[in-house]
């Protein structure tokens, strides 16, 4: 009997081994689920399905600016649509004028267009009527230039996150709308006065009216912010500036100029500036 037992407890033995085997080897060669499988399947249903969506045509896409306008020693930038289109005047990008309209005003205060308080901004006249703002108030005006130059304006201006209305009303005052007449003349492409102290010392010369609008928007900054250029650097007065020490347009008087009305006079071009554009 205790010979059978022991048989019987071997056979018993055995046929567990076997058993756990058979589990053990079916375990192994069986392939286990994945949550995504590189070869065949669906991904995990867990991993969203990236789709791609299609644009409107009149959506705003990023375009690369022009090699003047980037910085030596960077990569690409890109600028919004409406910088593009800006630019399309000089640069002849294939770029639409937006159509003037009521989602393009600012907001109005009893009735008429609060004139700016901050030299950073953006600008809420287009570089046509600039143009014809400018021509009005000096006829006498070459008017293939000023409508350069209001484009160079409004493009500069748009890069450096200054308001192109501030920039381009300090310009007329400064120029007296590009008459000139004082120390500074019309072929130094000095548009603000940069320098000019007396007559030894006229003011600075720039080579051609897109440096010398950089260099007023990049001094313009100066005062304002003491956030970093996006330009290479052609201002040679920035350093002589405090960074931020003047972000409003009243501050500009007693520091920029040493006229107390200073301030007031941009403030008075920038009012008819807006009555020129929206109509009063």
């Amino acid at each position: 009997m205790l010979r059978k037992s022991i048989v019987k407890k071997k056979y018993s033995f055995a046929w567990i081994s076997v058993v756990s085997a058979f589990f053990f080897f079916s375990c192994i060669i069986t392939p286990q689920a994945r949550e995504t499988s590189p070869s065949i399947g669906a991904p995990y249903s867990a991993v969203p399905v990236y789709t791609p969506t299609t644009k409107d045509p009149g959506a705003s896409v990023p375009a690369t600016l022009p090699p003047e306008l980037i910085p030596q020693g960077s990569p690409p930038e890109t600028i919004p649509q409406e910088v593009a289109t800006l630019a399309s005047a000089v640069t002849e990008w294939p770029a639409a004028e937006p159509e003037r309209g009521a989602v393009s005003l600012p907001p109005i205060g009893q009735g008429r267009v609060p004139v700016p308080e901050y030299i950073m901004g953006r600008g809420f006249v287009p570089p046509n009527e600039m143009a014809a703002f400018l021509l009005e108030s000096n006829p006498d005006a070459e008017s293939e230039f000023i409508e350069e130059l209001v484009y160079i304006y409004s493009e500069e201006s748009a890069v450096e996150g200054v308001n192109s209305d501030v920039a381009f009303a300090q310009m007329c005052l400064e120029t007296g709308f590009l008459r000139f007449g004082g120390l500074v003349t019309v072929d130094m492409n000095n548009f603000c006065g940069l320098g000019a102290i007396g007559p030894i010392e006229r003011g600075l010369s720039f080579a051609n009216p897109r440096t010398g609008v950089r260099a007023h928007i990049q001094h313009l900054k100066a005062y304002a912010t003491e956030e970093p250029l996006k330009q290479v650097l052609v201002d040679p007065r920035f350093h002589y500036v405090r960074r931020g020490s003047s972000p409003a347009i009243a501050g500009l008087a007693g520091t920029w100029a040493m006229d107390p009305a200073y301030a007031e006079k941009i403030n008075n071009i920038l009012e008819r500036l807006y009555t020129f554009y929206y109509k009063y």
